[in-house]
């Protein structure tokens, strides 16, 4: 079986632009209202929270892509502390893991006008990569690989190869060829085409014993932050991958097998980031509401174990609060717990639901 890397014109990819043409123009135009509509918000901490909230999507569903699980809440705060976020409360204390990934798409995104270098994506892959361990496997940290690269699946004896990634030999010059064009891309390219290939290219040479996945995305949300010159992320990538994972590796796997045309890759990439620009309208709804709710405290300010627990349903809180879970997620008494949801219902906030006894439980209430 013969590689798009193996091919004679290789890395000269192509694409039917015309093809792509009202795709491109639908994106563009996608991405031109969810930036006007967050530049109309005027208020500085609600574009923070809408950058935060798509900062910390793009985190956990990347790794959730490669199978890795990372706690949202450390996420979310070591984000908060890289950017400065100095008004983001009820920060958590992270992990060496999370921190490290987080780095790696502060860095991508926040410094997106910074040339990508070798040096850079060394640093990148020691971030992801604190310990020199993937799971149990010691790798080469911050260094291209030195042996042979195959995707596979299935159980030992019964292995499917995905994919043959080029020899350790030639990584070098390949990556000196990708450097260069991404600092220098075709002017002639679209943007959102050159972030679709950068995608592609990078995956294609999988260049670091682990990690290829999730630097290719980090590069590729560096691609989308320089169309858009701007550091905020409103919306995730990733998490539309996530998403659609199977799909993602179907495309990849077999444009991988092609002859250089990646007509279909760039169509796929294109349309994921249009249902990811077009989710993000719901983020940037739940970022007002949560604003708009806060807003009705501004003068009479909650307790800790108040605020605690309403952003805890703020962002989405699994199953039914009752009394009984306030205070062992506050660590009080039952009638502290019990005084904090009063005072709450008295307050507009909460509401009791159909139910009593021991089942009785608690809900938002958004409109004061």
């Amino acid at each position: 079986m013969k590689y798009i890397w193996q091919s004679d014109n290789w890395p000269e990819l192509t694409w039917e632009a015309a093809k792509l043409l009202p795709l491109l123009t639908r994106v563009s135009r996608a991405q031109g209202r969810l930036l006007g509509k967050m530049e109309g918000l005027g208020f500085e901490e609600l574009k923070d929270e809408a950058h935060l909230t798509a900062m910390t999507d793009d985190v956990v569903k990347s790794s959730e892509i490669e199978g890795e699980k990372l706690p949202q809440d450390e996420v979310r705060s070591s984000i908060a502390r890289h950017l400065e976020m100095k008004h983001v409360k009820n920060l958590v204390p992270s992990s060496r893991d999370v921190d490290g990934i987080v780095e790696l798409m502060t860095d991508a995104t926040t410094n997106y006008a910074l040339p990508l270098t070798r040096r850079r994506l060394f640093k990148w892959h020691a971030s992801l990569f604190p310990t020199g361990r993937s799971g149990l496997a010691k790798i080469a940290i911050g260094q291209f690989r030195d042996g042979p690269m195959q995707v596979v699946s299935g159980a030992i004896g019964q292995e499917k190869v995905h994919y043959e990634a080029p020899p350790a030999d030639r990584l070098t010059q390949d990556m000196a060829q990708f450097l260069d064009w991404f600092e220098e891309p075709d002017p002639d390219t679209d943007p959102l085409l050159v972030a679709g290939l950068a995608h592609f290219w990078f995956v294609t040479i999988h260049p670091f014993d682990d990690g290829n996945g999730r630097i290719a995305r980090a590069i590729a949300d560096m691609a989308l932050a320089r169309a858009e010159a701007s550091s905020r992320r409103y919306y995730s990538m990733s998490k539309q991958i996530r998403a659609e994972r199977n799909d993602y590796y179907r495309m990849l796997e077999t444009s991988q097998k092609g002859g250089g045309d990646i007509t279909a890759w760039q169509e796929w990439f294109l349309s994921c980031l249009h249902r990811a620009i077009e989710s993000a309208d719901a983020t940037v709804d739940t970022v007002l509401q949560k604003s708009r709710f806060w807003q009705r405290f501004a003068e009479a300010p909650l307790n800790e174990r108040q605020t605690k627990i309403l952003n805890r349903l703020l962002d989405g809180f699994e199953g039914k609060l009752t009394t009984t879970k306030w205070a062992k997620m506050t660590r009080s008494s039952h009638d502290t717990a019990l005084r904090d949801i009063k005072d709450l219902i008295e307050r507009g906030a909460l509401v009791q639901e159909k139910g009593g006894g021991r089942s009785t439980s608690y809900a938002l209430v958004f409109d004061g």
